[in-house]
């Protein structure tokens, strides 16, 4: 864990926030305010009927209707700023195919001039995998494939990848990230197989923002899994995420973080930090009513958090 909390934002890509104005201004703004990150989701569709619970309980945020793709999104960052580190929260990896995958990502890193932190996660929604023809089952396997072929083409060795799913012949690859051997891999989640993928090969956990014990110990436990790969759990990082409703009047503890004032959210988040975060990303998208309110909260969590 660092000493000093890093603090990131969800960058504006959803609902009546996707507008380019409000996304290189605001941008440009939580920049010079001081924040570290910026960072996007991903989305293919909203179901209208889902087959799958939202995780967390309820409908899908409306929000979520409209969207912006958010590889394109990072590339329009990468332009509009000049230090904010620029990250996924995450990249549904098994919707792509894992060499294109490596193009756009290597291509991100380049034009951020080495910015780029990935975080992967599974999705949760069977009904985007089906729409974009990809099984749900064997997920997971799909997704470690999709991290042996990144680390392939990365790595700069022109020999063949063959794996159970894809094949790539002996070729060059000679475009390669800013950041060696490769940006910074988070991956969400906190299943048992979860955990263990992160400690055996990530550079860190996307989580969110779990009630402190349990969180504290989701990270204990990458740790442990990391040393017993003979990787050193010092080096893994933590990024917490959470998608708060800012309330005007203090809500009910058990609501918090996910429903309460900027003084009861950011306190939650900096207990997180005490418990082993290294970075906090508060998404304000779903709790803002337009950019102006955007903005305005984003200066409160960053006074918040920073004096904290």
């Amino acid at each position: 864990m660092t000493d000093t909390l890093k603090i990131g934002l969800g960058s504006p890509q959803y609902g009546p926030f996707t507008d380019p104005a409000t996304v290189s201004e605001f941008a440009a703004t939580v920049e010079a305010i001081g924040f570290d990150s910026l960072w996007v989701g991903d989305r293919a569709l909203v179901p209208t009927r889902p087959r799958d619970p939202y995780p967390g309980g309820g409908p899908v945020p409306e929000e979520y209707r409209t969207f912006l793709d958010p590889l394109v999104t990072l590339s329009f960052l990468a332009h509009a700023t000049r230090r904010l580190r620029l990250g996924t929260s995450a990249l549904n990896a098994p919707f792509y195919s894992p060499l294109l995958l490596a193009r756009s990502l290597t291509s991100l890193d380049i034009l951020s001039q080495g910015r780029l932190d990935i975080g992967f996660g599974l999705g949760w929604s069977s009904d985007e995998y089906e729409a974009i023809g990809v099984p749900w089952a064997g997920r997971g396997a799909r997704l470690e494939e999709i991290l042996d072929v990144l680390d392939h083409v990365w790595s700069g060795t022109a020999a063949e990848h063959k794996g159970a799913l894809w094949t790539i012949p002996s070729a060059h690859y000679e475009t390669f990230p800013v950041q060696r051997p490769r940006p910074p891999v988070l991956l969400g989640g906190f299943t048992p197989a979860t955990l263990e993928r992160i400690g055996r090969r990530a550079d860190g956990w996307a989580g969110v923002a779990l009630p402190v014990p349990q969180l504290a110990y989701v990270i204990s436990e990458i740790r442990r899994i990391a040393e017993a790969n003979g990787r050193d759990p010092e080096a893994l990082r933590t990024v917490v995420r959470v998608n708060p409703v800012v309330t005007a009047e203090a809500a009910p503890s058990d609501a918090v973080p996910h429903r309460g004032t900027v003084e009861q959210v950011a306190d939650h988040l900096l207990a997180a930090h005490a418990a082993g975060a290294d970075e906090v990303l508060v998404d304000l998208q779903q709790t803002a009513r337009n950019a102006e309110e955007l903005t305005d909260l984003a200066h409160r969590f960053h006074d918040r958090l920073s004096k904290g």
